[in-house]
This record gives C-alpha cells, structure tokens and sequence, in this order.
C-alpha cells in the first residue's frame, strides 16, 4: 500500500488543454508539444484533403450541363437553370456545416462526418451512371432518355454531395487557419499566405478535373468519368485522417445564432435605455478572457449604437442573483453582431462576381460546344469543358505571382504588411470580371455575325476555333485571385473568433446566391425574349439566339456592383480586439 501511495505521488500529473484567447489549444506552457503541432507541418494533409476533394467536385461538376443536356435529354435553358441551382445548393448548405462546426461539432468532427455523406453521394452518382437498370438509356452517344426513376436517382446523388460539401466547404480554409496562432508574430505572418496556397491546391485539383476527367467523360463514359472522382473524394478523406496527431483544434463556442438573437432581445427590452457617453460604463466581464467560449474580447465601436442598449446594465437585468443573457449582453457579444452587420453589405456585392464567374460552368461551355474543338488541325477533339483548364491555369499562375511578386512590391508603396488590402484584393477582382464579361460578349458577337454571314446555322460546330475563348477563361481566373481569395482571408480576418466557420460559409454563400440569382435572370430573359415567336436571346440552338446580350447584360451588372462596392468598402470600418492596433 506504501509502495503504491508513492508511485500516486511520483506520478507527473494528467496534462489538460489549456485553450488561447482565441479558442485554440495553448502549448506554450509545452514548447515540445506545440512545435509538434499546427503550422505548416499540419498544413499538407490539410491542402491534400482540398486538392482531391476539388478534383472530385470539379470532375464531376465541371461537365454537368452537358451530362444533363445529352444523357438526361434536358434543353439547354433547363440543364443551365438545374445546374446552376444544384451548384448554388453547394454553396448555401455550407451554412448548416458552419453552425454545427462553430456551435457545437468543431470543426475537425464536422469535416470528418459530412465527408462520409460526401463518399456516399459519389459512389451513388457513379451507380446512377454505370449499373444497368440506373443509368439512362442511350440510342448514340450523345441521344440518351432517362425515365423518372433514373434522374431522381442522379439528383439524390447530387443532392448528397450538395450536403456532404456543406460541413467541409465553409471548415477547411478556417481549420488551416486555425494551425496558424493570432497571438505569435511569426505565425500570424504565414496565414496570409495559406489562403493563398489554399486557392492554389484547389486548382491543382480542378487542372486535372477539368483537362484529364471531362476528356474520360467525352470519350470513355460517364461511368468512369464520375468514378475516378469518386476515388479522388476517398483519397481526400484518408489525406485528412493522416494528420490528426498534428492539427490544432479550436473549441466550439456555442451557438452563434443564440447569441445574436440574445442581443437583439435585449436591445428591443431596451429600447428607452439611453446608452452612456462613457463606454466603459457598458457591460463586460472583469476576466482577462471573453465570456465566450473560444473568443477573444472585441473593442467597442460606434456604429449601429442602438444595440449597445443590450450592454448597459439595469436593475431588471438580475434574476435570481445573476444576470440574464436575454436581458444583459456583454460588449463582446454586442461586437460580434456589429461585425456580422459590417460584413453584409461586403457579402452583398460578391452575389454579381459569383454570377459571372459561373458563367464559367454554363453558357461558356454551350457556347464552346457549337465551335471548332479540334486542335489545330489534327482530329483529335477536346471537350468544350476542357477550356475551363486555362481558368486553373491562370489561377495557379497568378496565386504565386501575387504571393511573391505583387505583395512585395504593394508593401513598399502602402506600407501594409500584406501589400493590399482585403477590400483592395476584391476591388481589384471586381474590376477584372467586368473585362471576362466584354470578351465572352465580344466573341459571341463575330461568332453569331460568322454564323448569319456563312449560314452555319445547322453546323454542329462552326469553323471558329474555341480556344478563342482563353482570354475569357484567363480573366476570370485572375478576377478569382483577387476575390475569392481575398474573400477567404476578409471573412476569416473580420469575423468574430468563435463565428469564423459560421462567416466563411456567409462568403461561399455569394456563390450560392450567385447562382441562384443567374438561374432567376435565365428565366425572366428567356420570358421576356421569347414574346410573339421569337428564339430569343437562349434558344436551344445558340446560333438562332443572341448570347452575346446576356454577357453584355452581366457586365453592365458588374460595372454598378463595382461602384457599389467602391461606395461600400470606404465606409467600412475593421474588426479590433482587446489589445490591439486593429
């Protein structure tokens, strides 16, 4: 008994996390575990799990208008408007991940199960295009009637990958993220530069989806060509499981819409309170630490006043010796509603960016469709699709570009640590876009005046070549790095700590609401021009139609978004926590 009372006593005590500021876990106090975790030695399984499960999705995705137009045997307006609604689906369902990640799963729990969704969806995708009885029955190659069971199944299937990228979409840029800590110098200084290291394995896996695996779907079948992908998704799973000795995992604050709603509560009980002059009169802990489990303490600031009534303290705010949620919030809590609010009108003017660029995914590939796909003038033919590689092209030229080249040189004019500006970044993007929109329509318009003049009316494809449209392929592939990156980092940087999965999902959910919104202006412009027997601008066969309206259309809508945003982000004011310059 003696003997085991002094091995108790000999033995070291149970080590327990002890968590940042900022939610994540603290190994300062273990130099040895710390060095053995998170930064860019975590990175790697983290940037594979994206560049497989992007080669999936864009494998399968990148080639999906014309799945639906040749072998569900839909219309082209129709196979547009299904895909641009599933595509916005996979945008808005990272909503639901992010709450659970943020709320109550984190984010590591939360990529792991939705990507089983993610697997299962995929292994049906490739079932309802191989195994006799599922997939749609095909007179040619290219003349296929599905019945209804057999595009109900394809739709559940995609509809399961809509939901299994909804809890890794809006967690695996913010999970990387989060290996790199706020409070160290050094690190702090590398996070910039995963964003952009992000976007780029994203398009290393996109590169091969859409060059390698359209040309497997054009040419072998669509059987192999979405069971690669497939494959791809498994690999990115086992990638990610690889290095879970290494991540550093943030603690789930609890539910974020809770905390809104308390205080608008609290704000509307209220409403007759006046606020004082002297903000430090205003409710918050005495702790060095948030109240907010994984959240750093947020500086009071002077916008949107009405709803720091929800942090002045009145005699009511007492029930039963402590203080109510719904009737006190601290100033923290109030700031994170403050920055969400910010955020909206930002988010706001990436819904017409996410219009155009999926552009990219529909009516640049039926355009491409109706031209010459041979290169040169060999027989040998590339998919329509396949164009969409000079996008990842230029995003993987680009990304390395701006990195080494643009930060560098930006940061000796402005003084700024990354060079430019988030809002700056985006701006530029904006800009960008509008010149994709003016080339597509630029080359719609000799096209269709080639068609008129030579009849071509009826040619399959007309004797203009499709790399024609690399340029605007190209520039929207470096409107990309200026946007969707910098959206990546702003809405990472400005979000509350214990909101970060909740406010990436709020940037892809421009891409959701993007697509819907160019699914919405396909139907008014195909009702509008299909009056008294005309084609109109989107016939079924382009040739009779006038395309190059639409992208003029969508370049006039970028223009004012772009003042829009110019307005916007002037007005914007930045996040800053307790103890800091910003």
């Amino acid at each position: 008994m003696a003997e085991d009372d002094m091995l108790a006593k000999a033995a070291p005590p149970e080590e327990k996390d002890v968590y940042t500021k900022d939610g994540t876990v603290d190994f300062r106090g273990n130099p040895a575990k710390r060095n053995a975790t998170g930064t860019w030695k975590a990175c790697p399984f983290i940037l594979g799990n994206e560049c497989c499960e992007r080669l999936a999705y864009y494998g399968m995705s990148s080639n999906l208008v014309i799945y639906f137009k040749t072998q569900l045997n839909q219309t082209s307006a129709v196979a547009a408007k299904n895909n641009s609604n599933w595509s916005g689906t996979c945008y808005l369902t990272p909503l639901l991940g992010a709450f659970l990640a943020d709320a109550y799963l984190g984010r590591y729990k939360t990529i792991a199960s939705f990507s089983i969704i993610y697997v299962i969806g995929m292994t049906l995708l490739t079932m309802s295009a191989s195994v006799p009885g599922m997939k749609p029955t095909c007179v040619s190659k290219d003349d296929c009637h599905a019945n209804g069971g057999q595009t109900a199944a394809t739709f559940i299937a995609l509809y399961l990958i809509a939901l299994g990228t909804g809890g890794i979409k809006p967690c695996v840029s913010s999970y990387g993220a989060d290996q790199f800590d706020d409070d160290d110098e050094v690190e702090k200084k590398h996070k910039a530069s995963f964003f952009n290291w992000f976007y780029f394995s994203i398009n290393v896996g996109a590169l091969i989806a859409s060059s390698v695996l359209v040309w497997i779907q054009d040419n072998v079948g669509w059987g192999w060509g979405f069971g690669v992908p497939a494959v791809a998704m498994a690999i990115a799973v086992l990638s990610f499981f690889s290095g879970t000795r290494l991540y550093r995992n943030q603690k789930p604050g609890g539910s974020p819409v809770t905390r809104i709603i308390q205080v608008v509560v609290a704000s509307v009980r209220k409403y007759k309170v006046k606020v004082p002059e002297d903000k430090s009169l205003l409710y918050e802990t005495a702790d060095a630490e948030s109240s907010i489990q994984g959240s750093r303490k947020l500086d009071h600031t002077n916008e949107f006043r009405f709803f720091d009534k929800a942090a002045v303290e009145v005699q009511d705010d007492n029930i039963k010796d402590s203080k109510s949620p719904w009737r006190l919030t601290t100033v923290t809590q109030v700031e994170e509603l403050k920055s969400i609010i910010r955020l909206l009108p930002i988010w706001a003017t990436g819904i017409i960016f996410a219009a155009a660029y999926n552009q990219m995914s529909n009516f640049f590939v039926l355009q491409g469709t109706l031209m010459d796909v041979r290169v040169g003038h060999s027989s040998f033919e590339i998919p329509a699709a396949s164009l969409s590689v000079f996008d990842t092209l230029s995003v993987i030229f680009w990304v390395p570009i701006y990195d080494r080249i643009i930060v560098p040189a930006a940061r000796k004019y402005t003084g700024h640590k990354n060079g430019l500006t988030t809002l700056q970044r985006m701006g530029i993007g904006l800009f960008i876009s509008i010149f994709s929109m003016v080339c597509a329509a630029v080359l719609e318009l000799i096209r269709l005046r080639s068609v008129r003049q030579n009849n071509y009316y009826k040619y399959e494809h007309m004797p203009m070549s499709v790399f024609w449209q690399v340029p605007q392929y190209f520039l929207i592939g470096a409107a990309e790095v200026f946007t969707f990156i910098g959206q990546l980092e702003f809405f990472y940087d400005q979000a509350p700590d214990a909101m970060r999965s909740l406010c990436s999902a709020l940037s892809l959910s421009t891409v959701a609401l993007g697509n819907y919104f160019n699914s919405i202006l396909v139907s008014i412009v195909t009702k509008t021009t299909t009056k008294d027997g005309n084609p109109g601008w989107i016939p079924d066969n382009l040739n009779y139609g006038h395309l190059d309206y639409f992208f003029w259309l969508l370049a006039m809508l970028s223009v004012l978004n772009l003042v829009v945003y110019l307005f916007i982000s002037k007005w914007y004011t930045y996040k800053k926590t307790v103890g800091t310059l910003r």
